[in-house]
């Protein structure tokens, strides 16, 4: 149950007991006064109830952990969920005997949950949020052999003289390539094409 409607001799006792019905408090529901009611003469004659709809607020919180938890079943890959806030970052961190499941081929199935529960949370949500989803440390792991992978890449363009095109990545792996190599002043890197095929060209500096 979501949402109520109930009626009482005032809107404080109609939104009580719409709460006692939700089985929750006055601080996670969205209240609309339908009637104000009217307590008529004496009381009695003429009077007329208070009528409330009270609807629980959608946590988008917990939608992401629910939205997530879902597909880890439906894998048959059950998955506990961490959550980390700071500010509108907000990081989900994924662990279960199966996680590799949710992981996939270089993250491919990672960052499509990533993009999906982003959107399931702002779908809920007043704010937006920026949302990172990782898996015992796979980003990490990930961060640490792209930097390998952008060296390594560097010195190939330098060495043929000629550009250097890396498979296509998400923004913010592109940008732990930009990251990495930006000391170098022998090469410059700079992203090429469209979503979902925009990758990074490592381009050797010329004389």
């Amino acid at each position: 149950m979501k949402q109520v409607t109930a009626k009482g001799q005032t809107v404080e006792e109609a939104v009580k007991i719409a709460l006692s019905q939700l089985e929750t408090t006055a601080d996670r529901v969205e209240t609309e006064v339908v009637d104000e009611g009217k307590k008529g003469l004496f009381g009695i004659f003429g009077s007329r109830p208070a009528i409330v709809n009270v609807k629980i607020k959608i946590d988008p919180f917990e939608e992401a952990v629910n939205y997530l938890k879902a597909i880890g079943e439906k894998l048959e890959a059950p998955i506990e969920v961490e959550v980390k806030q700071e500010g509108k970052h907000v990081h989900f961190i994924m662990s279960g005997e199966k996680i590799a499941l949710l992981i996939g081929k270089r993250g491919q199935t990672l960052n499509s949950l990533q993009h999906l529960t982003q959107l399931v949370m702002n779908r809920h949500s007043d704010v937006f949020y920026t949302v990172l989803l990782d898996a015992e440390g796979y980003r990490e792991r990930r961060n640490e052999t792209l930097i390998q992978l952008a060296g390594r890449l560097a010195e190939k363009a330098v060495s043929t003289g000629k550009d250097v095109a890396l498979e296509p990545m998400p923004s913010y792996e592109r940008k732990v390539i930009h990251t990495a190599l930006v000391a170098n002043k022998k090469i410059k890197t700079f992203s090429d094409g469209n979503e979902p095929n925009r990758h990074i060209i490592i381009s050797p500096i010329r004389k």
